[in-house]
């Protein structure tokens, strides 16, 4: 759970989301359960459920529908990382055991499909189909995502490609978040294009800082090794910028086709560190959550607009 001063006024709201995704564990396979336990306890600051009910509060939406939207999108979201870790064989997430590290790929699949579905039952408690069908939309939209990655490993993609990657990945659940917020308030509707645009660029800034935290983060709070993404052939952005600046290293494309050692790996990702692509990918992140800033301009004033100003700086800040 966060810990973070400027929002510890969300606590109650928040251990209530948790206590909504538990209250999907009864009556199934005693399996199941404890996977869903394990999930929604292993840890996570709660960010997309955060950006609703900052959004959906600051609009006057009602704290149940809120309470139900956030725990449905936060279970969305599991359930995606369920699948992510079994596709990159992942064994550790926030330094906890992932599912697959002691279950069959079958079981696991099985288990994130479980999640999907209780995630999309508690979208349907808001009994609003526009937020249905987005909820469904953004559902498409990522698994869209994750095949695409999958089956574009192995090269370097263009800024571009990548940019809409993490869109379809990362921003698109945090444009969720947002939106579907705002379509469930009784506020105008001109604050539902600002909103979802609040919550795309506050995501885009989240991943890419993700994507330096791959390479600069410890090993044992993150939870897999430096540069996991590269040494996978899955090239983020410090990795595109050091690719544009130095189109003869090898060893790049070695990491990319899965043909370098682990020792040249290492000594890459130190290059890709030491390089100074590190802080220009920081800056961009920055200037994305600046931009996203800047879609709250007429949203009304008061305490949880403070709080969505501010989150954008907490994101580029974090060190996990």
């Amino acid at each position: 759970m966060i810990n973070v001063g400027f929002l510890l006024y969300l606590e109650d709201p928040l251990n209530k989301v948790d206590q909504k995704m538990m209250s999907r564990v009864d009556g199934y396979n005693p399996a199941l359960t404890a996977a869903l336990e394990h999930l929604v306890n292993s840890g996570g600051k709660r960010i997309r459920p955060i950006v609703t009910l900052l959004v959906g509060s600051l609009l006057g939406a009602e704290e149940d529908q809120l309470i139900s939207l956030s725990a449905s999108i936060e279970l969305l979201h599991t359930a995606t990382l369920v699948h992510d870790d079994l596709i990159d064989g992942a064994l550790l997430r926030r330094g906890n055991p992932t599912l697959n590290s002691h279950w069959t790929p079958a079981a696991t699949v099985l288990t994130g499909d479980h999640i999907f579905a209780q995630a999309a039952l508690l979208a349907a408690e808001l009994d609003n189909t526009e937020a249905m069908r987005l909820f469904a939309t953004t559902l498409s939209i990522i698994v869209n995502g994750e095949i695409s990655q999958l089956f574009g490993r192995n090269h370097l993609p263009s800024r571009e490609d990548y940019y809409h990657r993490i869109y379809e990945k990362t921003g698109s659940l945090f444009a969720l978040s947002a939106r579907a917020a705002a379509l469930v308030s009784p506020a105008d509707r001109k604050y539902i294009q600002p909103a979802e645009a609040f919550g795309k660029e506050i995501g885009k800034a989240f991943q890419i800082v993700d994507d330096v935290l791959d390479f600069t983060g410890d090993q044992a709070r993150v939870g897999k090794p430096i540069g996991n993404d590269l040494r996978q052939g899955t090239p983020t952005l410090p990795a595109i910028y050091y690719g544009e600046l130095h189109p003869e290293d090898e060893v790049l494309l070695a990491c990319l086709d899965g043909s370098a050692s682990e020792a040249d790996a290492d000594e890459l990702i130190l290059r890709i560190n030491q390089s100074g692509v590190i802080e220009r990918t920081l800056d961009e992140a920055r200037e994305c959550a600046e931009k996203a800033v800047q879609y709250l301009s007429d949203f009304p004033a008061g305490r949880d607009k403070d709080s969505l100003e501010k989150l954008g700086m907490y994101i580029i800040d974090r060190d996990l």
